[in-house]
């Protein structure tokens, strides 16, 4: 069955269908004029054998990516892939989850999509994370040989994440250290947004092939801005606004975050423009500044509360600079706007 008829036996009708093709389209920066060709091809797309193998995780992208939402289509086209293997979910266990897992790269093989969560350890081998007897080490280099292509999930598949912040006693790297010959794209956050991977999922299902990625290889489309470029507090930033404290005037008054520790500058991920909980909010929204998750090495980057160093974003000279000239800024733009408003009202 085609994706096309899942769609029309759930009830699914072409214009919301089509609805759905362009508000990914927009949301991965593919024009509008290959909306119709995504659509066509997305309705005779077949079910997609998916192989999701966690390894050194904590669960908490599954979660991300699995909260139920009233029906979408969106939510149909995770049901239409075939997840194949993923240990958390699936009913069998032992011995015969791993048969399935084996059934579904030969049934599949050079086809299927690997999805990985959780770091890998190389340390002493890799035996610090072993499941069936069997290095996750190991383990990944079996399964991504026969993988059409790969989608590290969550910083840490991505980057190493906790597992690999200081002093890493297992040695914990993201995929894209150990397999080199394969196409890999990182989806980091800890989680990641789940809109992420539906458009993932959708441009492999109807192109066959990942996005654009950026030298981290993560889909440009949702990692080509910063948090600090999309963010509605940065206005106060310009102006040389900030909180000093999470409970004082200036953050009931919602202004920047930056001198609380706000990694926004140097992060960068959709959470500003996607947010979280179908678009209800997002961590800067209900005032705690970005921790920077969806970057290498987050772990150990400063403290979650401490001012980004000089170095990374800049010094407290710099922030006083910034703040000088958002202000210098701000009063040219109200007297240019007093002027507007003078003409407009016919006074001199």
């Amino acid at each position: 069955m085609t994706l096309g008829e899942e769609l029309r036996r759930q009830g699914i009708t072409r214009r919301s269908f089509l609805k759905f093709c362009a508000a990914v389209a927009s949301s991965m920066a593919i024009p509008a004029s290959m909306v119709p060709a995504m659509a066509a091809s997305l309705a005779q797309a077949r079910r997609q054998s998916v192989i999701w193998m966690p390894y050194q995780e904590c669960t908490g992208c599954l979660e991300s990516l699995t909260r139920s939402f009233a029906p979408t289509v969106e939510n149909l086209l995770f049901n239409f892939v075939s997840i194949d293997y993923q240990h958390t979910l699936q009913a069998a266990a032992g011995d015969q989850a791993i048969e399935a897992l084996k059934v579904a790269m030969e049934e599949n093989w050079g086809k299927y999509l690997l999805l990985v969560d959780g770091s890998i350890p190389l340390k002493d081998d890799g035996v610090y994370s072993v499941s069936h007897g069997q290095t996750h080490l190991e383990s990944l280099r079996e399964v991504a040989e026969g993988a059409a292509a790969i989608v590290s999930i969550g910083t840490c598949a991505a980057f190493g994440g906790v597992g690999a912040a200081r002093p890493n006693p297992t040695g914990a790297v993201g995929v894209d250290q150990i397999i080199t010959d394969k196409p890999i794209l990182n989806v980091p956050g800890c989680p990641p947004l789940p809109e992420v991977m539906t458009g993932v999922l959708t441009s492999f299902l109807a192109f066959g092939a990942l996005p654009e990625v950026d030298s981290l290889k993560r889909p440009k489309a949702f990692f080509g801005d910063t948090i600090h470029d999309r963010c509605y507090r940065r206005p106060f930033y310009d102006q040389g606004k900030f909180a000093d404290t999470f409970d004082d005037e200036g953050a009931r008054k919602g202004w920047c975050l930056y001198k609380l520790g706000c990694k926004g500058p140097i992060t960068y991920n959709a959470c500003a423009s996607v947010k979280w909980n179908q678009g209800l909010s997002w961590p800067i929204q209900s005032g705690h500044g970005c921790i920077g998750c969806s970057e290498p090495n987050f772990w150990d980057k400063d403290s979650f509360y401490k001012p980004l160093s000089a170095g990374q974003w800049g010094s407290a000279e710099g922030i006083a600079i910034a703040a000088a000239a958002g202000v210098a800024l701000g009063a040219a733009s109200a007297v240019m706007s007093r002027k507007n408003q003078d003409k407009i009202s016919g006074g001199k």
